[in-house]
């Protein structure tokens, strides 16, 4: 049987403690804890804390309580990341009452922006270090050994991490995420990370190309290509004899085997270009789906946001999508309740919707973002229970296209990678569709890293029901 589980609303994956795969059986001095809040670069962030904490003699453990060094990294995306994560170093102080020796870090976003709030107002946080400060974290782990308080959330132009190979944490050991570009140049109102991730800077392509290849090597099957806007990679070689521009990109590493699937996230609307789709379009392995988050269906409320694009150029470049890439799977970010949205720009959100029918989409209320141009520029003027009715009326409606999405699949004979046992059932197991489509099928004498062909045969609120295609299956 197959099962297609839509996401239908996540404002942030709520923290998970990070460990390092079970192959791993290395015997380690000291210890270290790692939870990561919000997006998928946060989680890819940890990976490369992971490895440089690694060669300073530290492995991680599934327990903050045997830990020597616990690490939050954070998200300033939302205000609630924010709450949960000062209610998490509440619940810290008291493992660190029990071990004094215990050092208390805070990475990432909230790191940069809020550094003096954790350092006064948070006694138990010892380190304090920024996205592009990862490289000084043994220094400062020393510093802060010594009863010192140490800080470094300097920004930077140039630091990308390439020569920093991800350790795998809490990995299926099938599929990973690999960072191509770091930090942003749109200055959407609404959004900090222009401010706590800094400007836009492109990875050298030949060091992205080498880590998927050494993922599939060993035995990784998709690799999901990050950046906060993936579009606008930009690598020129250091002699100015070659440019690789994103359209480039995914191709390369398509290339490296067909039994790769290449992913990526997030494309701004404004930068994705026919040269990417048509590039999408050629190879298989390349998955047929794209991000492209449209914030708000309303051009009056787009151009508060600073978003560069209107309601009916938005539209265009879904009809252009669809025009290349018939099958390919939309997912999409909506914010409601901006500053001075109108019942009539709430509704034009609707239509957007209505229009572009999104097979996943992450739904919140908006919450003003202090140092944003938002904060400084309007006023939060939308009440709360507005703002809770409107998001409600969304996340209602995206649930009825995500139900349409997973119709549209019965009948439909289907590749999926498969990612390992499913939780339901030993006897099962479950992965991916081309479009991004949680699938459980019969396990038989199949595994994790295999494809396999299934085919629908029902479908319900969630999930649809398959079964196996045919017992000559691909692996």
């Amino acid at each position: 049987m197959l099962e297609l589980v839509p996401k239908t609303h996540d404002e942030s994956r709520q923290g998970e403690a990070y460990a390092p795969a079970a192959t791993d059986t290395t015997t380690y001095a000291k210890k270290f804890y790692i939870e990561s809040y919000g997006c998928q670069m946060n989680f890819n962030d940890s990976e490369i804390v992971a490895s440089i904490l690694e060669k300073e003699g530290f492995g991680a453990t599934r327990n903050y309580e045997e830990a020597d060094l616990v690490l939050l990294n954070t998200c300033s995306i939302r205000e609630k990341a924010e709450q949960t994560v000062r209610k998490r170093l509440g619940e810290f102080r008291r493992i660190k009452e029990a071990n004094p020796g215990l050092l208390v870090g805070v990475l990432g976003c909230m790191a940069e922006r809020l550094k003096t709030k954790f350092l006064e107002e948070e006694k138990l946080v010892d380190l304090v270090i920024g996205p592009d400060a990862y490289r000084t974290l043994p220094g400062l782990i020393e510093e802060a050994e010594t009863g010192q308080k140490a800080v470094n959330v300097l920004l930077s132009r140039e630091e990308t991490y390439a020569d920093i190979s991800p350790v795998r944490l809490d990995s299926n050991g099938v599929t990973a995420f690999v960072s191509i570009m770091r930090g942003c140049n749109n200055m959407c109102s609404f959004c900090v990370v222009p401010f706590t991730r800094g400007r836009e800077r492109s990875r050298d392509a030949y060091s992205v190309v080498a880590e998927a290849t050494d993922l599939f090597e060993r035995g990784y099957r998709e690799v999901t290509l990050l950046g906060q806007n993936v579009d606008s990679y930009y690598w020129t070689s250091p002699d100015n004899t070659e440019t690789v521009t994103f359209a480039l990109l995914p191709e390369r590493v398509a290339l490296i085997s067909p039994l790769l699937r290449v992913r990526f996230s997030t494309s701004h609307p404004k930068d994705i270009t026919d040269e990417v789709l048509f590039t999408m379009a050629k190879y298989e392995n390349i998955c047929k789906y794209i991000h492209l988050p449209v914030q708000s269906g309303s051009t009056r409320v787009l151009q508060l946001m600073n978003r560069t694009y209107t309601r009916e150029w938005y539209m265009k470049k879904v009809a252009r999508i669809k025009e290349i890439l018939p099958d390919c799977a939309l997912s999409t970010d909506v914010i409601t309740g901006f500053c001075t949205e109108t019942e009539e720009d709430h509704q034009d959100t609707l239509a957007m919707m209505d229009y572009a029918k999104y097979e996943l989409a992450y739904m919140f209320a908006y919450s003003e973002r202090p140092g944003t141009l938002a904060a400084r520029r309007y006023t939060d003027d939308i009440p709360e229970d507005v703002k809770k009715r409107r998001l409600n009326e969304i996340i209602a409606l995206h649930r009825q296209h995500s139900l349409l999405g997973m119709q549209k699949d019965v009948g439909k004979t289907l590749k999926i990678l498969v990612e390992g046992t499913s939780k339901k059932s030993e006897d099962e197991l479950y992965g991916r569709t081309d479009q991004n489509k949680v699938v459980v099928f019969p396990k038989e004498n199949y595994k994790k890293g295999d494809y396999v062909i299934v085919k629908v045969t029902a479908v319900r609120q969630a999930p649809c029901w398959a079964r196996l295609s045919a017992k000559d299956n691909v692996r």
